[in-house]
């Protein structure tokens, strides 16, 4: 006990053969409750009541709840009994006490609780009827008899005791005893008739209205609404909002608005909730404000909050007031200054919602939205200056958040400096460290009024607040946040919702925050002034969090990902929920952006080992979905990282991952020099992993230059190296690049053998992204071969998963392999339609070796649309793309291509020039000449179909009676497949 319950050791003493708590009367609540019932039974007797009162409410504020709640047993049955015994008389005699004073009305809410809690407790009844004939209804008292008496005859059989009896008889025959002591006062005092003693005519103390008002018709329409619904007593209106987003402005032109509707008078107080230097108004102060607003003279305002409150009542009964309670805080002062007559309408500001301000409607007022906070810029700064800089302006509003109180300094500054142009003062706030120094001016300014907002935070939320500054992301949830701060994901959600109240964060969708621009700034000026140690401490268990989740993702998405040690501690955080391929997807599509950054904070915060490990997980999800411009950043991060750690093997491994982004965007100089040194650094230091996919990016980039055979040597050895590691995952990425070798190559079977191989891997390890690649690749060998059908079958398969989330380069590639089979079958609506969603597709892949593939490919669907200009645009485009970064076998099917759209168009010369370039190009790379792609175009009709092949093939009466002219490789193919062949 000692050691797990803080600071009990100076009162736990042993005792026998048990243990004590040894400790003063003052250090138990019940013994102070004791002690503050017997100062307040002495302070009656020599004081009087008035002081007994306080003492005796000060006791029975330390009750929180039952006694003993929760257990059980005769003992503690017994002893809970005796202490709610001395809790209910400390009760009966605070009321009688409050009753003696002269307090009527104010106690029948109380009493009627305590009535129901306690049905046989005859003194609260007495006291219910007491409280109810001195408020003047004396038929709710004697009614009140009525029932105790009922109550108790059905439940007990009994009558009440001589007491209430008394009491009873005392109320019906209206005895003095029972009005009250002569010293008490009426419970609602009657104010004398209205005297002329404030300004003629109807009371206003609005503030003015803003002239320069623009914008919000919305939020102003919906207020004006709510407030003329007269379908009960006094409206309450509210608005919130963060500091400086104009809800007094908005509140003070509805008023205006509504002046009419409220003819007997138009209050205004600011309770400084949120105001500099000086205290929240008190609602004795307040009721002073507003009584003497109404008339009423100062010398005949009470003392006594509740006598005060009973003539502010009283002194609005029967009249229609609109009443703008600014700047609130405190929901018990609004609450209090509430008329209680009909016809009233209450507006109230306040930068949080005050959730207890029962019945109240409440508009929520943000930032403004871009159109109507440039409008206001324009206002603002005269047409005259933003005709000349209309750009400049939008960004002025941008800058500043479309913060309304942030434009109007702005605007301000530059009405005061003549010389300055807009682009100037918008330079100025670009700098993030300056910004809110900026966007002051005197004494308003954003930070100050951030501040206020601020400063009424808990000690918890305002640490919460700086903290969550440190997050790189624009949106948080509360999974990282709990990480960020080392609490629960419970914890972190109520500080979260707490600030979202403040109108300190956002709430851009269903669990996730945000921070608005100017307040990130001043929660990074705040977090600024904390110590490094528990910054970087937060930083870190952030970023453990960020690495943790990601490798749970990615070995969801990612089956059999080759694993590595990396040298960090998993983080102890709650994960969200991972463990399904969709979950991963969403949540890694949701927390790309943030990922991207989080990797940027570790590298400059000097955590190289996170950066280098947080690199490599969100890489594998970059690649996958064909952001290949993040891959590659995400390498050179990874790549400088390791080199500060000075870690071979990880070095090795970063400069591997970034060469295949380089292979991907055709960065040939940079990515063969990543992957000769992570292979020579793989060999040295006997990472076998590295070296495997060293050798198999190699490979890539001999067969991209043409180097066939280097490449196959390469290649083999990836695969050799794979199967040994029991890595099927790379062998089968291995296989695939293997395959599209070949199938350059004309080696149609080896390709097919190599593709079929890699199928079957990714189907043992379950959801991979690899089984689209394969699949296609198998149905590009069978195409080869002749096998129709067959390939037909792979790619229905592989178009069963090009989803949104597959790289739309390999879709292309996919939908432009469907479209030409679907030529070759005869089925030309269904290959049109694979061949323009294809070409949309190509568009979109930030790879061009794809895009060259693609566009060789669907020129050759075109040539079999007759559409020879967009055929030989499309070649064109491949020639050129493939070109541009050395892709050698892709530059020769281009030039194919061109040359048979040539002939199609009757332009023999150009014809002969692409031919005699494709051959040149076919000899270098040692394809074959049965293996290369035709370069001349056949004409097809009936009688050449029949008379050019033994036996005709079937598969041409689709052509014959058409006069297509095709492809020669397309009439050959279509004959393979009957087993014809050309005379």
């Amino acid at each position: 006990m000692r050691r797990r319950i803080p600071g009990i050791g100076p009162l736990l003493a042993t005792d026998g053969p048990g243990y004590a708590l040894v400790i003063d009367e003052d250090q138990l609540d019940l013994g102070r409750f004791d002690a503050q019932v017997r100062k307040a039974r002495t302070a009656h007797e020599t004081q009087g009541p008035r002081e007994a009162v306080e003492l005796l409410h000060a006791a029975l504020e330390l009750w929180r709840g039952p006694v003993l709640s929760g257990l059980e047993g005769s003992v503690i049955d017994g002893a809970v009994m005796a202490v709610e015994d001395r809790r209910l008389t400390a009760l009966e005699k605070y009321y009688d006490l409050r009753l003696d004073l002269g307090e009527a009305a104010e106690l029948v809410s109380d009493l009627r609780g305590y009535v129901g809690l306690h049905p046989y407790q005859e003194g609260f009844w007495g006291q219910l009827m007491l409280a109810l004939y001195r408020s003047g209804r004396r038929a709710e008292a004697l009614a009140e008899y009525g029932r105790v008496r009922e109550q108790l005859a059905e439940e007990l059989g009994i009558d009440p005791g001589p007491q209430l009896i008394r009491v009873y008889e005392a109320i019906l025959v209206e005895t003095p005893e029972a009005a009250g002591p002569a010293f008490a006062r009426p419970a609602v005092p009657v104010p004398p008739a209205p005297e002329p003693v404030a300004a003629p005519g109807v009371p206003r103390t609005l503030p003015c209205d803003v002239a320069d008002f623009v914008g919000r018709d919305s939020e102003l329409q919906l207020l004006l609404a709510d407030a003329r619904r007269r379908d009960r007593g006094t409206r309450v209106v509210a608005i919130d909002g963060m500091g400086g987003v104009g809800k007094t402005s908005l509140a003070v032109r509805a008023a205006y608005q509504l002046c009419a509707d409220y003819p007997d008078g138009q209050l205004y107080i600011d309770l400084r909730g949120y105001s500099p230097q000086e205290r929240p108004i008190g609602i004795d102060t307040a009721l002073e404000v507003l009584l003497c607003a109404l008339g009423v003279p100062r010398d005949r305002i009470p003392d006594d909050v509740a006598e005060r409150t009973a003539l502010w009542h009283a002194t609005l009964a029967g009249k229609q007031v609109l009443l703008l309670l600014d700047n609130a805080v405190d929901q018990s002062v609004v609450s209090r200054l509430l008329p209680n007559s009909h016809g009233c309408l209450v507006l109230v500001t306040s930068r949080a919602r005050l959730t207890d301000l029962d019945g109240a409607e409440w508009v929520h007022v943000d930032v403004m939205p871009p159109g109507e906070s440039e409008a206001l810029v324009a206002e603002l700064l005269g047409a005259q200056r933003i005709d000349t800089e209309p750009e400049a302006a939008g960004e002025l509003a941008r800058l500043c958040g479309h913060l309304p109180l942030a434009i109007r300094i702005a605007t301000a500054r530059l009405s005061n400096r003549p010389r300055w142009s807009v682009r100037y003062l918008v330079e100025r706030l670009s700098d993030e460290g300056r910004k809110l120094d900026e966007l002051s001016s005197g004494e308003r300014g954003v930070a100050g009024t951030l501040r206020l907002s601020y400063q009424v935070l808990s000690a918890d939320c305002r640490a919460t607040f700086r903290a969550l500054s440190l997050h790189p992301g624009r949106d948080v949830d509360v999974h990282s946040t709990a990480a960020l701060l080392g609490l629960s994901t419970r914890e972190a959600e109520t500080h979260l919702e707490k600030l979202l109240d403040a109108h300190l964060v956002q709430q851009p969708d269903v669990d996730l925050y945000a921070f608005h621009d100017l307040v990130r700034s001043y929660a990074r000026s705040m977090c600024g002034q904390q110590p490094r140690e528990s910054r970087g401490a937060a930083v870190e268990r952030l970023l453990s969090y960020y690495l943790t989740a990601t490798e749970t993702a990615c070995e969801t998405i990612f089956p059999g990902r080759s694993s590595r040690i990396t040298g960090l501690h998993a983080s102890p955080a709650l994960l969200p929920r991972l463990t399904g391929v969709d979950e991963a997807h969403a949540w890694f599509s949701r927390e790309l952006i943030t990922l991207l950054s989080t990797v940027e904070l570790a590298a400059d915060m000097g955590y190289d080992r996170h950066a280098v490990w947080l690199a490599r997980n969100v890489a594998f999800y970059s690649n996958a979905q064909g952001n290949l411009h993040e891959f590659a950043a995400l390498g050179r991060v990874a790549v400088a990282a390791a080199r500060r750690l000075d870690d071979p093997k990880l070095l090795g491994m970063s400069l591997s991952n970034l060469s295949v982004a380089c292979w991907k965007l055709g960065l040939q100089d940079e990515g063969i020099a990543a992957v000769e040194e992570a292979l020579e650094l793989a060999v040295a230091h006997a990472d076998r992993h590295t070296q495997a996919h060293g050798e198999a990016t190699l490979g890539l980039y001999a067969s991209l230059q043409g180097r066939f055979e280097k490449a196959l040597a390469h290649l083999r050895a990836a695969i050799a190296l794979e199967r040994d590691l029991g890595s099927p995952r790379a062998e089968a990425e291995s296989l695939t690049v293997l395959s599209a070798l070949y199938e350059k190559w004309g080696m149609f079977t080896e390709a097919a053998e190599s593709a079929e191989r890699a199928v079957s891997l990714v189907r043992r390890l379950g959801q991979h992204e690899t089984a689209l690649v394969a699949l296609t690749d198998l149905a590009l060998a069978h195409t080869g071969l002749g096998r129709y059908a067959t390939a037909e079958q792979h790619l229905a398969e592989a178009r069963d998963l090009c989803g949104d989330d597959r790289e739309p380069g390999q879709v292309a590639v996919t939908l432009a392999l469907s479209a030409e089979l679907a030529y070759r079958r005869g089925e030309t609506e269904r290959a049109s339609a694979f061949a323009d969603r294809a070409l949309a597709l190509s568009g979109l892949s930030a790879s061009p070796l794809r895009r060259a593939r693609v566009e060789s490919m669907l020129g050759a669907v075109w040539e079999h649309r007759q559409d020879y200009a967009t055929a030989l645009q499309l070649h064109t485009r491949a020639l050129e793309t493939a070109r541009s970064f050395g892709y050698r076998v892709e530059e020769a099917y281009a030039l194919a291509g061109m040359a048979r759209v040539a002939v199609l168009l009757g332009d023999a010369e150009v014809a002969a020039g692409h031919r005699s370039a494709a051959d040149g190009l076919f000899a270098e790379l040692k394809i074959p000449v049965a293996r290369r792609p035709a370069t001349e175009p056949v004409v097809v009709h009936a009688l050449s179909t029949v008379s050019s092949f033994s036996p005709a093939p079937p598969a041409c009466d689709a052509l014959a009676g058409s006069g297509a002219v095709v492809g020669y490789d397309t009439v050959r193919d279509a004959a393979r497949e009957t087993g014809a062949v050309p005379r």
